[in-house]
C-alpha cells in the first residue's frame, strides 16, 4: 500500500539530507580558513542537523507505517504526534539552549521565524490532523515543508553570523549555572 503523497515525501527527505550535507560543508569554511569553530558554531551546526534529521524521519515515517498496512487515517495521526512532539520540544527550547551556549538569546528574526513560525505551524498541523479534518496528509506535508524552510532560514542567518566572526575568535566558555534546587549537579 502506497501512502498518499509518498513521492512528495521521498523528494522532501532527499532535499533535507542534501541540505544537511551542504550545511555541514559550509561550516567547514571557517576551519579551512584557519579559524577554530566556536561553541556557538558547533551549537548551530548541531541544531541544524538535529532539526533536519527529525524532519527527515517525519518525511519517511508515513511510508514505513504504510508497509505495515496501517490504515491511512491512522498513519497521519500517528505521524503527526511522532513528528510534532520532538519538533515542538526542539523549537520551543531553542532560545533557552542557545542562551546557555552563547550567553544571549537568538536574534529577533530567528526567534520569529525559526521558533515562532515553526512552532505555530507544527502545533497547527498537530491540531488539524488530530481533529480529523479533511486532507490530513496535505496538512502534514505542508508543516514538514514549512518547518524545513524555517530551518533553512535559520541556517542562512546563522551562517551570516558565523562568517562575520573574526578568524582568530577564541572559544568562549559556556556561562556557569547557579546551583539550585532543580540542579542535578548539586
Amino acid at each position: 500500500m502506497e501512502v498518499k503523497g509518498a513521492s512528495f515525501l521521498y523528494t522532501l527527505a532527499g532535499l533535507m539530507i542534501t541540505f544537511a550535507g551542504f550545511s555541514a560543508l559550509l561550516l567547514t569554511l571557517r576551519p579551512a580558513a584557519g579559524a577554530r569553530l566556536s561553541l556557538l558554531d558547533r551549537y548551530l551546526a548541531k541544531t541544524v542537523m538535529t532539526h533536519i534529521f527529525v524532519l527527515t524521519a517525519a518525511a519517511l515515517l508515513p511510508a514505513l507505517l504504510a508497509l505495515f498496512d496501517v490504515p491511512e487515517t491512522s498513519i497521519w495521526r500517528v505521524c503527526a504526534v511522532l513528528f510534532a512532539v520532538p519538533m515542538l520540544a526542539l523549537q520551543l527550547s531553542f532560545p533557552h539552549r542557545r542562551r546557555k551556549v552563547a550567553g544571549s538569546g537568538p536574534p529577533r528574526a530567528i526567534f520569529l521565524v525559526f521558533v515562532g513560525l515553526g512552532a505555530v505551524v507544527t502545533l497547527a498541523m498537530l491540531c488539524y490532523v488530530l481533529g480529523d479534518f479533511q486532507n490530513s496528509a496535505a496538512a502534514y506535508m505542508a508543516a514538514l515543508t514549512i518547518d524545513f524552510f524555517t530551518v533553512i532560514f535559520g541556517f542562512v542567518i546563522a551562517l551570516d553570523v558565523i562568517l562575520q566572526q573574526p578568524i582568530d575568535a577564541m572559544e568562549r566558555p559556556a556561562p556557569q549555572q547557579r546551583s539550585g534546587a532543580g540542579d542535578m549537579n548539586g
